[in-house]
């Protein structure tokens, strides 16, 4: 039986079956092991997460903790309260889906581009050049303003080589959307994506080596791999033009809200609104991401967890709306209908987050149906959960492509 229990009740002979803190860059070797000593007891403390999931079939227990189950359902709970509210009305958006996705591969594209030139520049010791990452800024803003539905799926598709580029540009897409359920003002969005497309330039700085480890790092490689947000905020203060939101969207999106994040240990209100807001979009990119040494985890699965650590490192009521702005389904994602078929998220309703437009095409019986386009508030049939594409050997890529 899997539980959850305070990190404060956690004891030598307890067994971790899931450290609960996939947003930490931490060096333990499993996610799952036995608490042998007072060491590794101290090193799990020492990472800053508040709970964390025991196997008490394999280790001690702690009575009256609640179940993985449980604990669970107590976050579905959540979920369907924030489906019932409403997201606020956003402006008209005039591209219909399919000519907005065509825009959208180009720019993303071209955005994956411009990223990786930066990178390379800032390796050789060259300044950024903010103007050169101006107009592929304002073309992103403008996409997710027009039609969201195109470019966010697009955020989901990435490689291990190319990871800390496409999570770049992924950033920058899902803090436009992000700022624009907050209904900021349009010049602060800009410059909010700008410190989003920015805010890992520091890893330019760490060798390919230790970003890219598939194994534990060492003590020294870890303090390296944490370095890259003073490294971010040295490289972005001396790039003229830039703007302190932008800076603050880069230099604090490791900050948490607990205190428990780095480089400054920024607590609550600490955190400007922008690090607040990048430090949630980072994680979910993150978490949701396949990279060398971690496989990522569905769309709403990682919301659920976002929400879940929302209790102590993350402004709740940013969660909350962030979570809206993305769906309980988010656009691009899997999803398992009642009927037994399974579906690709096609797009949101913002007043019916439950019901979004979806494709159908596959059957969970194992086989391909012709694709059908279905809006869920017209249909019988309803989703009962969300499924992993890996699973099912179905090419995500295959179906993030204009009809």
């Amino acid at each position: 039986m899997i539980k959850l229990i305070p990190v404060s009740l956690l004891r030598v002979g307890m067994y971790v079956h899931d450290l609960n803190c996939d947003w930490i860059e931490h060096n333990f070797l499993r996610n799952r092991f036995l608490v042998d000593n007072e060491k590794t007891l101290e090193k799990i403390v020492a990472l800053g997460t508040h709970e964390i999931y025991i196997d008490v079939a394999r280790g001690a227990d702690v009575e009256n903790a609640p179940t993985l189950e449980e604990a669970r359902q107590a976050v579905d709970t959540q979920i369907e309260e924030l489906a019932r509210h409403h997201a606020s009305p956003l402006q008209p958006q005039p591209a219909t889906l399919n000519v907005e996705r065509q825009r959208a591969h180009k720019l993303h594209a071209e955005a994956n581009r411009i990223v990786h030139g930066m990178m390379h520049d800032v390796r050789l010791g060259r300044q950024i050049e903010i103007e050169h990452i101006e107009p592929v800024v304002e073309r992103i803003v403008a996409s997710i303003f027009r039609q969201q539905d195109a470019l966010l799926p697009l955020a989901q598709l990435k490689n291990h080589d190319e990871y800390t580029f496409q999570h770049s540009v992924s950033v920058c897409a899902l803090m436009t959307t992000f700022a624009r359920a907050l209904e900021l003002p349009r010049e602060i969005i800009r410059e909010i994506a700008i410190g989003a497309l920015l805010h890992d330039a520091g890893k330019a700085v760490v060798p390919d080596a230790i970003l890219n480890k598939p194994g534990k790092l060492t003590d020294e490689e870890f303090i390296q791999m944490k370095s890259h947000v003073v490294q971010s905020k040295i490289i972005l203060e001396a790039t003229p033009g830039i703007s302190p939101i932008a800076l603050a969207v880069a230099a604090q999106h490791h900050e948490r809200y607990d205190g428990s994040g780095y480089p400054n240990k920024l607590q609550g209100e600490e955190i400007s609104r922008y690090g607040q807001m990048s430090a949630i979009v980072d994680v979910y990119d993150a978490i949701t991401s396949n990279r060398c040494y971690h496989k990522g985890i569905p769309p709403t699965e990682a919301l659920r967890k976002i929400l879940e650590w929302s209790k102590f490192h993350f402004n709740p009521e940013l969660t909350q709306i962030f979570i809206r702005s993305l769906g309980i389904y988010p656009t691009g994602s899997l999803v398992r209908l009642e009927s037994g078929r399974l579906a690709i998220v096609e797009a949101q309703h913002p007043d019916n987050l439950m019901q979004p437009k979806i494709k159908v095409i596959f059957h969970t019986s194992g086989h391909y149906l012709p694709s059908q386009n279905i809006d869920l508030r017209y249909s019988q049939d309803r989703i009962v959960g969300y499924e992993d594409f890996e699973h099912w050997k179905i090419d995500p890529a295959q179906w993030c492509v204009a009809d």
